[in-house]
């Protein structure tokens, strides 16, 4: 009973507390905020995971032959991008902070058993991953150009027999996903590589001097970078998908392989304590074992709550935004694809989020004085310096190491959330607008570069976790559809066979 009221109590009375101290709307926002990346959404998506794991059978052990699809073409079937393509452009907006900053979040506010609940997300994510991308191809449509068009909301307007019902979840993901594109998907981004470049550039330069504009506080350097920033995402963006996936399939497999190594080097360092940086992180994970020679442990509850909430906002499976851009592989059938999708999560949390987590805790346990830190919660307030204490034990290409991994992800990221908000905007408004919606997001991620802050990040973030509602349900309401589908080409051993189904035409307004 405890353990029931902890997770669907505390919730709504924390939620009524923060709301009644908050002495402005944004501290309303964030108090909301709060709330819906809180347990019930970890209860959620996390439930989801598992279902959907035995529902498909799974699916992870199929994991070795999505892995081989990723890298093959295939050419003869419809499509706006190889399938490789599809999983870079998808990975390019998964893989972010969160594989870098948030791990340190999670390590900081769960202890090193956070880190294993945040892995665990990911091996059960998979089988979402690929469910949300199954349906996704299932029912996606044509344009009148002849572009693939696929997502929750098609599949919720096209696959429910409510169509009612549909059409109103169809909607309000596509509102909830736009709304998400500019905040979680550019500004913070944007934000985020301007301290990464801030934190390498000496502070005693006029560059990083503060510059008052009105009551507006910024500096030379934030302003240079948001200039950049807004030409190199323009450039990009403008071209539409084509253009976004040619440059996320270059960029995605060195910065995912740089990182990596920085990782394994930090690791190989503190070679010696490997193993207990694995055995502390597994027995945290069940136990409120104290670590780094802390007095007191951190709770089994609040390591789960917050590596799962760490982990489900990295690897986004069951946010539904994934398949926004799966939807335009070339693929000869909806499975297929659904295969190479589900290596995103697999990359991102099963691999890179675990390296992360290891590296800082194997780092925390090989520096008597970055272990200080921690146990006296010095990184509380700023996380990310705790991933910057410990890539410094490279010496000085640490912070290079760690400022190219920001750079390279953030902006990976803004790349794909450009595409999945453009999606959106074409569904709720036409094709019309989608320009103009090009046009803000290249303004959005120059304000969040130069630091403009404000409830409106709150708000973005938000619907960054309200997209996984009607998302979650059209999973689960198609569940069947999703089996019978995955029985039939990837047990039956169907996985060569086209479908033949023609996709229908749209109206794109």
């Amino acid at each position: 009973m405890d353990f029931l009221y902890s997770f669907f109590v505390d919730p709504f009375v924390s939620l009524g507390a923060n709301i009644a101290a908050a002495t402005n709307f944004t501290g309303v926002i964030d108090a909301i905020d709060g709330f819906v990346w809180g347990p019930i959404m970890i209860i959620l998506l996390l439930g989801t995971h598992v279902f959907m794991t035995f529902r498909t059978g799974f699916i992870q052990r199929k994991l070795p032959t999505a892995i081989k699809l990723s890298v093959t073409r295939d050419p003869d079937s419809p499509g706006d991008v190889s399938q490789f393509q599809a999983l870079a452009t998808a990975l390019a907006a998964t893989i972010g902070t969160g594989n870098i900053v948030g791990v340190a979040t999670a390590l900081v506010a769960g202890g090193p058993g956070a880190i294993l609940w945040m892995w665990l997300t990911g091996v059960f994510g998979i089988a979402t991953k690929y469910s949300e991308t199954f349906i996704a191809l299932k029912y996606r449509v044509k344009d009148h150009n002849g572009n693939m068009l696929g997502g929750a909301m098609y599949a919720l307007e096209r696959g429910f027999k409510h169509k009612k019902l549909g059409k109103v979840l169809a909607v309000l993901f596509a509102l909830f996903a736009f709304i998400a594109s500019f905040g979680i998907g550019g500004a913070v981004q944007a934000n985020s590589l301007a301290s990464a470049v801030t934190a390498v550039t000496p502070s005693n330069t006029w560059l990083t001097n503060p510059l008052l504009i009105g009551s507006f506080q910024t500096s030379w350097l934030q302003i240079m970078v948001g200039i950049v920033v807004a030409v190199l995402i323009a450039i990009v963006v403008f071209g539409g998908i084509k253009s976004i996936a040619r440059v996320c399939e270059k960029l995605v497999p060195f910065m995912a392989i740089f990182y990596i190594i920085g990782c394994i080097i930090v690791i190989v360092i503190n070679g010696q304590f490997f193993l207990d940086a694995i055995a502390l992180i597994c027995t945290c994970a069940f136990t409120p074992r104290a670590a780094f020679g802390g007095a007191v442990g951190t709770a089994v509850m609040i390591a789960l709550q917050k590596g799962c909430a760490r982990g489900l906002f990295s690897n986004e499976s069951g946010l539904g935004s994934a398949p926004l851009v799966a939807s335009a592989a070339a693929t000869r059938n909806p499975a297929r694809q659904a295969l190479v999708s589900m290596t995103g999560t697999f990359w991102d949390t099963v691999v890179i989020c675990a390296l992360t987590g290891i590296a800082l805790v194997s780092g925390i346990l090989g520096s008597p004085d970055i272990a200080a830190n921690f146990v006296a919660g010095s990184y509380s307030a700023n996380p990310a310096a705790l991933t910057t204490d410990v890539f410094g034990q490279i010496g000085f290409l640490g912070p290079i190491i760690l400022c190219i991994g920001l750079v390279t992800f953030t902006y990976s990221t803004m790349l794909g959330w450009s595409y999945y908000g453009n999606r959106c905007v074409a569904y709720l408004f036409g094709k019309k607008a989608i320009r103009i919606y090009q046009v803000a997001f290249v303004i959005i991620c120059f304000l969040g570069a130069v630091g403009v802050s404000g409830f409106v990040w709150s708000i973005s973030d938000i619907t960054n976790a309200l997209m996984a509602v009607p998302n979650i349900i059209a999973v689960l309401g198609l569940s069947a559809v999703i089996w019978k589908g995955t029985k039939h080409y990837v047990y039956d051993g169907n996985l060569d066979e086209v479908n033949d189904v023609e996709i229908p035409k749209y109206d794109t307004k």
